[in-house]
């Protein structure tokens, strides 16, 4: 087999056409066609930017994709096949201007055949090329999944690799390695593997096969060999049950991998697959703790959204790489995949990094409709399960989310949706037995599944959060194995405050009962909560999750549970967020920068020795001169020693019982201006320290009455623009949260629409503070735009040409803020 990546040479036009011929006939009639294409390099996204587009709501619809392929097929009579890992959500894919294969489904991997297509549509005019045209479209349809409704976008385009791949006529279709332990025996542990193995021949049977198999141990030792040869086979067939003696486990600290390669030889030519997989057991104890190898383990987990600030879906194999070595980081062991299949680059990074899986098909919310969405749900299922069953790290196939949460149809029958869990729960359980099935929020299908988790949201949607650990419990008691998936709080990346509003004097305790229930998510109305009434600060957001991950400690019959979300993430459904559009629930923001929530959770669950003083992002602390303010530093350290200008406040003895930091708290009297903290932190002989400074205002102030702006030039080709609130006399307000809007004219542009609170045009201000990025020369230049365009004119190639010997670049940046004057800046910069 021979693969490649297709990144570049390609051209993409967002809207409707007329149909496929559109894409070409530029190409054969000397004219004036209005589809103007622009290039992009896949994997791409035509809602990359566009979902964090503050004054509309994202495109829903066709967005084409065209190239021209150079194909060298090495195999005689070989296939040439097109291998897509993710597209959505719909997805038409031609050869010139032939249909070759329509895809619904915007998750699971598909593989299509242009074999023929190719050989047929050789035109002259391509000298030799072979025109490719794919159309996907994210448009609505409440009979498909996912819902609209969901708190997620259906994203549109080519948004993971597409591969070009050439097979022999006679090649492997789809391997699943089985992998079972045995437990001790003499020798050391056994174990076998169960090699499967089904053919890709459209054109030819009772070939001729011989199979050669190498097992590779995890210290890459060749561990078992085996020859096979027979006639051509349809269907998945076992070729080898291979015993093997001393077995290395995969677990979360040691996630040893096996390789499997398979060598399928034809008078047609060699072709090879190789599948890593891992040994281990796990046990969902009845009404009691997770266990990895016969061994507990409390399931510290978040969520992932396959999302990110500029490209939308489309990550690349870097950027996926780099999120997952910082949720590992973190102390993560465990992992839920909401809500659909992601890319395979994610599953076998969690077999590498030790991170147990959650992995869920789109039905989320919305109901239940006909039987084209009945059986997408199925096709989904049994791609996800059969794509993804060689990873060892995944141990939980979900079958739905917030399923309870009725939308899209005029009826909700809730015995119809039963009979279709059970349904998805038996096929899941066919297709893989050696998993268990799992669904979140649907109390009336709970005992469906092998494992449930309920709606807990003490502290935010509901109660508060020393409501968690009665919430937990009582939820436990009413199902066989219970998980914790989804809590936390949204919380604006820079915001802090000195005292943080708890809801402890306004909001009765939950009593146990701490769900979200329809509505809570919106900002008004509804019963007093945290997500209406809070701050939205990260300090609030710290000390829940200090108070949660303290808990969970001493819950020893707990599974585990799962924060949501990793990342602040892009939504539909939350036009009202500080940043429009934006979930922001992450401890990290949509660009991977680090809030102060990561540093908590690695303060309980990360190996390596930490310490971390809470407020880097806060150069402005604030109170009365003598006052005694709380510095709190997070660590895993058995002790802490905090420094004040240069003076020593004592040690303090982590106790994960002492809330909040665990004990690791002073209270401190800053003096007015300037500050410096400084954490030593020793654990065994090893010491790391962390440092931060901090100007420390004693004067009050009033109602923000004002902006200013400040320049920072960080780049040769980017600045940022500071927007800080004052009032009337000009003292800086530090708990300020207005919305502030950022606008340019000149020859910059605004670097906006990431989904970040330094790359959004429209935003809250944090602690009194904003900012965004300029590009000087970013800005649309006095030239029409669009290129490889017939037109009847000439002279706008000349006007682009003088527009590149400018000397000097002007922007003129504004903030803007409903009550106050509009502030300005400019920025000059000369070439």
């Amino acid at each position: 087999m021979h693969k490649k990546r297709l990144l570049d040479g390609w051209q993409h036009y967002t809207g409707g056409l007329g149909g496929v011929w559109e894409v070409w006939r530029a190409d054969k009639l000397n004219n004036h066609y209005n589809v103007p294409w622009h290039q992009v390099q896949l994997p791409h996204s035509y809602n990359g930017l566009d979902v964090m587009d503050p004054d509309s709501t994202y495109y829903q619809g066709e967005g084409w994709y065209r190239t021209r392929l150079s194909l060298q097929n090495p195999y005689p009579e070989g296939r040439t096949l097109l291998h897509f890992e993710g597209a959505g959500q719909k997805t038409d894919v031609y050869v010139y201007t032939e249909k070759i294969a329509s895809h619904l489904g915007g998750y699971d991997e598909f593989t299509v055949d242009i074999t023929e297509a190719a050989a047929g549509n050789q035109l002259e005019r391509y000298e030799g090329q072979v025109p490719l045209a794919i159309c996907c479209n994210n448009s609505r349809d409440l009979e498909t999944i996912p819902s609209d409704a969901n708190d997620f976008h259906a994203y549109g385009g080519v948004y993971r690799y597409l591969n070009l791949v050439y097979v022999p006529a006679v090649s492997i279709e789809d391997m699943h390695i089985a992998a079972k332990c045995y437990g001790l025996a003499e020798g050391g542990e056994k174990g076998s593997l169960d090699v499967q193995l089904s053919l890709y021949a459209p054109q030819f049977a009772n070939v001729n096969i011989a199979i050669d198999i190498v097992v590779k141990a995890p210290d890459q030792n060749i561990a078992a060999s085996v020859h096979w040869e027979g006639k051509q086979w349809e269907g998945m067939k076992s070729i080898a049950q291979i015993e093997l003696d001393e077995i290395m486990r995969w677990s979360t600290e040691q996630p040893r991998l096996y390789e499997v390669e398979v060598r399928l030889a034809s008078q047609y030519g060699e072709t090879a697959r190789t599948v890593r997989t891992g040994f281990r057991t796990f046990e969902f104890v009845k009404k009691g703790p997770f266990l990895l190898n016969g061994e507990r383990l409390l399931l510290q987990g978040t969520h992932r959204h396959e999302d990110f600030a500029g490209v939308g879906p489309a990550m690349t194999e870097v950027m996926i790489t780099e999120e997952m070595r910082v949720i590992k980081e973190m102390g993560v062991n465990f992992i839920r995949l909401g809500h659909y299949q992601q890319s395979r680059i994610v599953l076998e990074l969690c077999d590498e990094l030790g991170i147990l899986v959650w992995e869920e098909i789109p039905w989320s919310r919305g109901g239940l409709g006909g039987e084209g969405y009945r059986q997408q749900c199925i096709d989904m299922l049994r791609a996800m399960i059969t794509q993804h069953r060689n990873h060892p790290s995944v141990i939980l196939w979900g079958l739905g989310n917030e399923n309870d949460w009725e939308c899209d149809f005029d009826y909700f029958d809730q015995e119809d949706i039963r009979r279709f869990m059970k349904r998805l729960h038996d096929l899941s359980h066919e297709i893989d037995p050696t998993r268990k099935t799992a669904i979140r929020r649907c109390d009336f299908c709970k005992d469906i599944v092998d494992v449930y988790s309920p709606s807990i949201w003490a502290g935010w949607y509901r109660g508060i959060y020393t409501d968690y650990e009665n919430s937990c419990k009582q939820a436990a008691d009413e199902v066989d194995s219970f998980f914790h998936a989804e809590w936390g709080a949204d919380n604006v990346a820079r915001r802090h405050v000195e005292e943080p509003y708890t809801g402890f004097q306004m909001i009765d305790s939950g009593g146990g009962s701490t769900d979200e229930r329809d509505g809570d998510y919106l900002l008004t109305g509804g019963e007093p909560r945290v997500s209406r009434d809070g701050d939205w600060s990260e300090t609030y957001f710290c000390d829940m999750i200090d108070w949660y991950l303290s808990a969970q400690q001493r819950m020893d019959w707990m599974t585990g549970a799962a924060q949501w979300a990793f990342k602040d993430f892009a939504t539909p459904v939350r036009p009202d967020s500080p940043i429009p559009y934006l979930n922001m629930k992450g401890v990290v923001e949509r660009d991977l920068t680090k809030k102060e929530a990561y540093y908590v959770f690695q303060s309980y669950w990360s190996k390596r020795l930490m310490a971390r003083i809470y407020g880097h992002s806060m150069p402005v602390r604030y109170g009365q001169e003598g006052q005694a303010r709380t510095v709190k530093v997070y660590s895993n350290a058995a002790a802490v020693e905090l420094f004040c200008n240069g003076v020593s406040l004592g040690k303090r003895n982590r106790n994960s019982e002492n809330f909040p930091a665990a004990g690791l708290r002073w209270e401190v009297k800053f003096q007015p201006g300037e500050n410096v903290l400084k954490a030593v932190a020793e654990r065994d002989g090893e010491i790391v320290s962390d440092e931060l400074s901090f100007e420390y205002q004693t004067e009050s102030w009033g109602k923000p009455v004002q902006l200013q702006l400040e320049i920072e030039r960080v780049s040769a080709d980017r600045h940022v623009v500071y927007v800080k609130a004052y009032d009337e006399h000009g003292v800086f307000c530090p708990d300020a949260a207005n919305f502030i809007r950022f606008s340019a004219a000149g020859d910059g542009k605004l670097i906006d629409n990431l989904g970040t609170v330094g790359g959004s045009r429209l935003v809250q201000l944090a602690s009194g503070r904003a900012s965004i990025a300029v590009e000087p020369g970013g800005a649309p230049g006095a030239y029409i735009p669009v290129e490889h365009f017939f037109t009847a004119g000439g002279p706008a190639l000349t006007a682009r040409e003088q527009n590149t010997r400018k000397q000097h670049l002007t922007t003129i940046v504004s903030a803007a803020c409903e009550g106050m004057e509009t502030a300005f800046v400019t920025i000059k910069e000369q070439l």
